[in-house]
C-alpha cells in the first residue's frame, strides 16, 4: 500500500452517475483521499437524466470534486455472464452478482495500472435484494479477489473493516452505517454539501426490464456469434420475430435515425413510398414471405389510410431501391409475433 508525498492514499471509485456513488465519494474526499473515478458502460445502461440542469450526474465529479471520470466499456466477454451467470439471475435477465464481480475485476486491473490502494463503491447493504444483502456483498468481495480492499463507505459501519480502516488510513468513524432502500440520508448529505439541489431517481440496467429481457433472450437464441454492441438495437423500435427473421419498426424520427446508424451491413432497410412512416430494419434469414410481412407492418405504422400500398426496400449491398406491393397486416395477425 502506497501513500504519495503528501500522505494521501488513492482510491478507485466505481462511479455510476447516481446519488449513492456521489455521496460515497463525498465521504472520502472529506478525508482528503485522492480519488480516480471509473465508469463502466454497456448497451444495457439506462442513461436518463438523474439531476436537474445536468445532462448526467457524472458531470458533478469534475464540477464539485475536480475528479476526472474515466469511461470503460464492458467488453464482449461480458456476454458470457449474461448467458450463463455463475450466481444466477435476478427477476429477469439481470446477472447482478456476476456483473459486480466482472466490473470489480476490471477495476482491480485498472487500480494496479495506476497504483491505487483500494476500490470503493456506492453499494448500500440490503438496498437491492439480489446483490446487496450481506452474503452477496461477501461473495462479490471474495470472487473479485478484493478481500480487505473493497470499501463501501455508505454501509461501512455495518460491515467488516477493510485493511485501510484497520491501519487508520481511512477514518471509519466518518463513514456511515446505512441499510435499506431509503435514500433520505444520502439526499440530506448531498444538499448539505451543495452537491445538488434536487434529485430525481433514475438509471439502472435494462436487463432488469421484462420487455427488454425478452428481446435480449430472443437475440441470444437466434444468434451464435454475438457481440455486445449487437444489443444496442434492442433499445429502439418495435420488435417482431417472424420465422427466422427479426423485424424492427421505428416509432419516431429519432428512432428511425438511430436504427439507420446501428443496423448491420446485410440488413434490409424498408419504408413506405410517398408517405411519412417508420424506418423498418429486417435482419436474419429473409425470404419473400418475410419481406411481405415486414412490408405489411411498415404500412400498418405509416401515415397510410388505405389497406394496400407500396414500400421501398434496399440493402447496403444494393443501394438500388426496389418496390413491393403490400397489404397492411391486421392486428390479430401480427400480435403473436411481437417481442
Amino acid at each position: 500500500m502506497k501513500e504519495d508525498k503528501n500522505g494521501q492514499i488513492t482510491g478507485i471509485g466505481l462511479i455510476s452517475g447516481g446519488l449513492d456513488s456521489l455521496v460515497a465519494t463525498l465521504l472520502l474526499k472529506l478525508q482528503n483521499i485522492n480519488i480516480i473515478g471509473l465508469n463502466f458502460k454497456s448497451p444495457f445502461c439506462v442513461c436518463d437524466k438523474a439531476y436537474k440542469n445536468a445532462e448526467c450526474g457524472l458531470n458533478l465529479y469534475k464540477e464539485k470534486f475536480n475528479i476526472e471520470v474515466i469511461h470503460k466499456q464492458k467488453e464482449d466477454d461480458y456476454l458470457d455472464i449474461v448467458k450463463n451467470p455463475k450466481f444466477g439471475y435476478g427477476k429477469n435477465l439481470n446477472p447482478c452478482i456476476d456483473c459486480r464481480i466482472y466490473i470489480l475485476k476490471k477495476a482491480k486491473e485498472f487500480a494496479k495500472e495506476v497504483g491505487a490502494d483500494f476500490i470503493y463503491t456506492g453499494e448500500v447493504l440490503d438496498q437491492r435484494p439480489k446483490s446487496q444483502h450481506k452474503q452477496a456483498l461477501k461473495i462479490v468481495e471474495k470472487e473479485s479477489n478484493l478481500e480487505g480492499l473493497l470499501l463501501r463507505p455508505l454501509s461501512a459501519k455495518l460491515l467488516k473493516p477493510t485493511i485501510l480502516e484497520e491501519k487508520g488510513l481511512i477514518d471509519r468513524s466518518q463513514l456511515l452505517g446505512i441499510k435499506g432502500r431509503s435514500r433520505k440520508i444520502q439526499v440530506e448529505l448531498a444538499k448539505k454539501h451543495n452537491l445538488l439541489n434536487e434529485y430525481f431517481a433514475c438509471g439502472g440496467c435494462l436487463l432488469t426490464d421484462k420487455s427488454f429481457a425478452l428481446k435480449a433472450k430472443d437475440l441470444i437464441n437466434y444468434n451464435k456469434n454475438l457481440k455486445i454492441n449487437d444489443f444496442r438495437i434492442l433499445k429502439y423500435g418495435r420488435h417482431f420475430r417472424y420465422k427466422n427473421a427479426k423485424i424492427i419498426i421505428g416509432r419516431n424520427e429519432l428512432e428511425n435515425n438511430m436504427l439507420l446508424q446501428i443496423k448491420k451491413v446485410n440488413d434490409i432497410i424498408m419504408s413506405a413510398k410517398n408517405v411519412k412512416g417508420p424506418t423498418t430494419i429486417i435482419q436474419g434469414k429473409i425470404d419473400d414471405d418475410v419481406l411481405e410481412f415486414a412490408a405489411g407492418l411498415t404500412l400498418r405504422y405509416a401515415d397510410f389510410m388505405e389497406m394496400n400500398g407500396i414500400v421501398l426496400y434496399r440493402s447496403n449491398n444494393s443501394e438500388e431501391e426496389r418496390e413491393l406491393n403490400a397489404t397492411k397486416v391486421l392486428e390479430e395477425f401480427y400480435k403473436p409475433y411481437i417481442l
